[in-house]
Order: C-alpha cells, then sequence, then structure tokens
C-alpha cells in the first residue's frame, strides 16, 4: 500500500512535457538541507513583493524559510514545463483555497497542487489532470492524533485503526489523513467536504480504495489514490480524478535553481 517514492521512475527535465496522459510528477524539495546562503537569497529574489511582504510576516524563522522554500519550488518547477521565467509566473487561488496559475497562459495548461511540511515540500504537476490534489506530513510530528480520529475519520476507518497494533497506529493515522488532505485539496473545496464523509479503504488488496457517503454524490471509480513514503519521517499522499485511468508517477529530489539531485535519503 504504501510505496518507497525511490522506487518511482526519476522525472526528466528535458522530457517534461512528452509526459504521455495520466502521467502526474512530483517533484520534492528538503530544503532544510539548504545551507548555501546565497541560494537563499537568490530564491528570496524569486518572490513577489506581495510575497515577501507574506514572509516577513512570519514570526519564526522556521516557518519563513518553509514559506521560501515553497514558493521557489513552485516557481522553478512550473518553469520546467514552459519557457517562463521562475519571477514571471502569478497565482490566485479559487474561492477555498486551492492555487492555479493566473498568469502567463501557457499550453499545454499547467495543474498543480502544493503540500509542505516541516522539511519537505512537494509540487504535484500534470498536463492532463486539474483534480489533483497531493499532502505531505512529517509523521513524527508531536501533538495527539489517535485521539483526535473519531472527530474527523469516518466510523469504518476510527474502527480499522483502533483496532491496529498501537505501534502502528501513527502511521496508519497519517495515512489517512493525507489521503483525505489530497483528496479535498483535488476537489478543491478543503474542509467545506466533512473528512467524516468519506471512507479509505487500506486492508483490501493493493489498490486503495474509497467510498463515498451519499452526500458527497461522488463515482469513486474516478479517483486513483497513491500513498508513499518521502524519507523515513515523512509520508505523501495524491490524490486524482483520472475519469478511471490508470495513475502513473514520476518523482524526483529537486532542489530550485540548482536541478534535479539523487534521493539520497533511504526507505525503511
Amino acid at each position: 500500500m504504501v510505496t518507497s517514492i525511490f522506487q518511482l521512475p526519476p522525472i526528466s527535465v528535458d522530457e517534461t512535457l512528452a509526459s504521455p496522459p495520466g502521467r502526474v510528477d512530483l517533484w520534492c524539495f528538503f530544503y532544510e538541507e539548504i545551507k548555501d546562503s546565497g541560494l537563499i537569497d537568490s530564491y528570496y529574489a524569486l518572490m513577489t513583493s506581495e510575497e515577501q511582504a507574506r514572509h516577513h510576516r512570519f514570526y519564526f524563522a522556521r516557518d519563513r524559510l518553509l514559506f521560501l522554500a515553497t514558493r521557489a519550488l513552485v516557481r522553478t518547477v512550473l518553469s520546467a514545463y514552459a519557457d517562463v521565467s521562475p519571477e514571471d509566473w502569478r497565482f490566485s487561488a479559487q474561492e477555498q483555497g486551492k492555487p492555479f496559475i493566473k498568469s502567463p497562459t501557457v499550453l499545454p495548461s499547467l495543474h498543480f497542487n502544493l503540500s509542505n511540511t516541516y522539511g519537505l515540500v512537494v509540487c504535484a504537476v500534470s498536463v492532463t489532470h486539474s483534480a489533483l490534489g497531493v499532502d505531505a506530513e512529517s509523521i513524527d510530528r508531536p501533538g495527539e492524533t489517535i485521539s483526535i480520529a473519531d472527530h474527523y475519520f469516518s466510523p469504518h476507518e476510527t474502527r480499522s485503526l483502533q483496532a491496529l497494533p498501537p505501534t502502528v497506529q501513527k502511521e496508519r493515522f497519517f495515512s489517512y489523513w493525507t489521503l483525505k488532505e489530497s483528496y479535498i485539496k483535488a476537489r478543491g473545496l478543503g474542509l467545506a467536504i466533512p473528512l467524516e464523509q468519506f471512507t479509505f479503504l487500506l486492508d483490501r488488496g493493493p489498490e486503495i480504495g474509497v467510498a463515498f457517503h451519499p452526500p458527497l454524490r461522488d463515482d469513486p471509480s474516478r479517483w486513483r489514490f497513491s500513498l508513499l513514503r518521502a524519507s523515513p519521517r515523512h509520508l505523501v499522499a495524491v490524490g486524482v480524478d483520472s475519469g478511471g485511468t490508470a495513475l502513473s508517477l514520476r518523482a524526483s529530489n529537486f532542489v530550485p535553481l540548482r536541478g534535479v539531485v539523487p534521493f539520497h535519503l533511504e526507505g525503511p
């Protein structure tokens, strides 16, 4: 069910637009590994004045760095698919917060989604699927997890979680959580979709199943999901309304303004 991201085919920057229908590219940036202050300054220069102002409003340096890494990643990644300089992209967001490219207009259209957590930023890109969502979580973060499951998960998910040995409950919690986030982000509706109104089925073979409760009026046969281990402490989930076609994923470890670098962390 959980695949190591290192097992996916790598992204070739020279072949980004040659992606066949159904492919989704995952660009991972382990930004805490960057120690070059000059490179970080270059990331700052890519942002608009509005983004720079938002950057300064973060109180903690850790949060400023996470914001900076996220903006640098999406700008440089999209420029791998179009003849547009990273600093020239302009973005907007739907009513519930899903980002999209405001300008310039490029063909073919680019669809993307972002997620960040301490230590990792992920940008998912597709030239085919507009209903695309990605979520990354650090599974070693402190705080309550299992105890809040019955507030956010469906009854089936909560029972399945509680039936597991305590040693694996936390990882299963984040498996459910990232998958749910990937779905609501792909829909572009955020928490306007109650998380308990759809159920992920993780114990019925290698494929990740989903069941939608009647109020959602969605078709599970259209959706494909993948759950990935990006590092020993990071889980990534991808959700795509593919119309029922198979999901093809590629992934690379990418440093903005430097390029693709090898994944050097071994999976579990």
